[in-house]
Order: structure tokens, then C-alpha cells, then sequence
């Protein structure tokens, strides 16, 4: 799967025009002993490969790349064993970031300045259901269930999708739904709450996007896992290709804050099974 991710990273134009040219990144100073910078200097010559018009062969060989992540992550990522995609992007767009040298500023390496968005997210405590209504309603009073806010940094929006049917149609075969990208953004747009579960604590929050990134990566949750296996969620997610305003998923004064905020697919990565 980590080809894929390759392949997808490859199509997204400032990034690719900054890995083409080795002088972008050949002033970059790491640490005596720090092998990061060698996942940077391998990515760039994958990109150089895939990109270079006089190529004598039709495909290129990852074998380089590989072996650096293997390396780097310490052997958390390997040839013999498919990872979660979601881990491995997330692990390798960090890592680069850090390779270069770079901060907690938005502009501070082109990860950042091409994939960093950000976000506010709005937090209130549940008190147990098990309890009476007086003894909720003087918990919700205390400072711990007061609502707080939170600005958080981004690289991807994790889109949920909604459970799968139980039961099957009128000739006994499983329903397969569909939804509307739409209707999984509506995520991000301040005002819908979801709850999330912990082991003794339950919290609704609610998440608005306050500065889009040039590009935005997606990630939709299909997997689940439970005590005795993963669970994939098969709802089909429809979006179009082309002109998707995120617009409708920000304030006016968010929004006032872009010049745009159309997005077009560059890339689509999918699980088959």
C-alpha cells in the first residue's frame, strides 16, 4: 500500500516540483549520526524516476525508498507485511517534515506549507446515564463538563462513515448503502456533534475547519477493530471529481479568510476486499 501512497504523493504538483530539484533540499542540516535525511534524499530520487521524460524502462523500482522507510520507522513499516495506509501516510509526511528541519510553524517545510490545515474543536464531557437527573444536572454545572476549545493542527480529515445496515433486504442479501461526500463533511462544519467513547468516559465534540490547506487529503474510516477481528465498512462514498467547494463547510468569516476553496481529485486510493 505504501506504493500507492508514493504514487498519489507524486501527483501533487508543489511537492513534486520541489523533490525534483535536489537543490531545493541540499542545503538541509541534520545532526552527525541523524540517517533521516536519507528518507528525503530517496523520495527525491523516486520522484526524479517517475517524473524523468527519458526513462529506458517503463516502471520504477521503489526498492531504494523502501528500504529506507523499513530503516527509518525502525521496522514499524516492512515489505513482508501490509500496514494500515492511514499509519503510513501519517508516519511519512511527519517524517519528512522533521528531515527537513522543520518546526511547528505553518511554513516551515513544503509538507506543512502544501498539506497543513487547521482546525477548532469543541469538547463537553457527558456525565454517566446511569445517574439520576439532579446528579447530572449538578455535575454538568461543575468546571469539569464545561465546554472547552481547542485549535489543532491538521495533515488529513478523517471522514466517519455511518454503521452498516444489520439486516438484509426482502431476497436476503446484504444492502450495500451509499453516501454523499457531503454528508461526511458535514463533519467539519461547527454546528454537528458526534460522541466518542472511552473505556469509563463518554464526550460530544464538534469540529470546525479554520484555515484550508493548498491541498487536502481525505481519509475515510472504513476499519474497525474489535476483540476478535477487523471489521470493513462497505458504504460506498460518492463525490465528484471536480469543483468540490468546501466553502459550504465554513463560517463566512473563515471563509472570507481564502481565496478558494474549490478543490479538484488528483488522487484515489481504495481497499479491494
Amino acid at each position: 500500500m505504501g506504493l500507492y501512497i508514493f504514487q498519489a504523493l507524486c501527483h501533487v504538483t508543489p511537492l513534486r516540483d520541489y523533490f525534483l530539484r535536489e537543490i531545493n533540499y541540499a542545503r538541509v542540516k541534520r545532526p552527525p549520526g541523524d540517517s533521516s535525511f536519507l528518507l528525503v534524499q530517496r523520495f527525491g530520487e523516486l520522484m526524479r524516476k517517475l517524473w524523468n521524460p527519458r526513462n529506458f524502462k517503463a516502471h520504477v523500482s521503489p526498492h531504494e525508498m523502501l528500504q529506507a522507510v523499513v530503516l527509518w520507522s525502525r521496522k514499524k513499516f516492512q515489505f513482508t507485511k501490509q500496514g494500515d495506509p492511514i499509519d503510513f501516510l501519517s508516519w511519512f509526511l511527519n517524517a519528512l517534515h522533521l528531515a527537513l528541519n522543520g518546526t511547528k510553524a505553518p511554513d516551515s517545510s513544503i509538507i506543512y506549507r502544501t498539506f497543513l490545515g487547521a482546525m477548532r474543536i469543541r469538547t463537553r464531557k457527558i456525565p454517566p446515564v446511569e445517574l439520576e437527573e439532579k446528579q447530572r444536572s449538578e455535575l454538568l454545572l461543575t468546571q469539569e463538563y464545561q465546554e472547552t476549545v481547542a485549535d489543532s493542527p491538521f495533515l488529513y480529515l478523517t471522514c466517519d462513515l455511518p454503521p452498516p445496515p444489520l439486516f438484509k433486504d426482502e431476497i436476503m442479501e446484504n444492502i450495500i448503502p451509499q453516501v454523499n461526500l457531503y454528508n461526511l463533511l458535514m463533519k467539519f462544519n461547527g454546528e454537528t456533534e458526534k460522541e466518542y467513547k472511552t473505556y469509563k468516559e463518554n464526550f460530544m465534540k464538534k469540529f470546525e475547519i479554520t484555515k484550508l490547506p493548498p491541498y487536502l487529503i481525505l481519509y475515510v474510516k472504513r476499519f474497525t477493530k474489535n476483540t476478535f477481528f477487523v471489521e470493513k465498512n462497505p458504504t460506498i462514498v460518492n463525490f465528484p471529481v471536480k469543483s468540490i467547494d468546501f466553502g459550504d463547510f465554513l463560517s463566512p468569516e473563515i471563509k472570507s479568510l481564502h481565496k478558494s476553496t474549490v478543490y479538484d481529485l488528483v488522487a484515489n486510493i481504495v481497499h479491494d476486499g
